[in-house]
């Protein structure tokens, strides 16, 4: 296992071990990991007590279908954009009744990135059941499709922990 691997495994180690402690439980809504965040947690074995499901929606059809993004949102702002990614974990709270969630949407490349949103660039948002919502806006420069994407994973997995009640990194 490589070190960006392992680091991904002791964080969804921590995201699993934090929401067992308070008795949390935890879905996705993923674009551009495509379902890795969901995979990193349910490669540890007994990850049903908090894993409860994970949506891919790659398609701008998908996210407003699946999770209520709405076609005024993907028009003014656009599928990769802090307003959508709210919309994303807005609308995964609401169908999967979890007490965390956390949307993903990004440019992974190599192409589709333009001056404004650069290749590299994603957008989280992790929030809860009771309503407290987090974004972060990151730009993964310099990095291939593989490493954008890994990054990303890391980073929702640290946003989860932060919700769960473990520290911010």
């Amino acid at each position: 296992m490589d070190e960006a691997q392992r680091a991904i495994e002791l964080e969804a180690i921590r995201v699993l071990d934090l929401c067992r402690a308070r008795g949390l439980t935890v879905s996705t809504a993923e674009s551009c990991t495509g379902g890795l965040v969901a995979g990193a947690l349910t490669e540890i074995a007994g990850s049903s007590d908090v894993v409860d499901r994970g949506f891919v929606t790659y398609s701008n059809a998908a996210k407003q279908e699946m999770l209520g993004v709405s076609a005024a949102t993907l028009a003014a702002h656009g599928a990769v954009s802090e307003e959508t990614a709210r919309e994303m974990v807005a609308g995964l709270l609401r169908a999967a009744k979890t007490s965390l969630g956390v949307s993903i949407t990004g440019i992974a490349g190599p192409g589709g990135g333009s001056a404004e949103k650069p290749v590299g660039l994603v957008h989280f948002a992790a929030g809860t059941a009771t309503g407290k919502v987090i974004t972060r806006r990151e730009v993964f420069a310099g990095q291939d499709r593989a490493g954008v994407r890994r990054l990303a994973v890391l980073t929702a997995l640290a946003m989860l922990a932060e919700l769960a009640g473990g520290h911010a990194p």
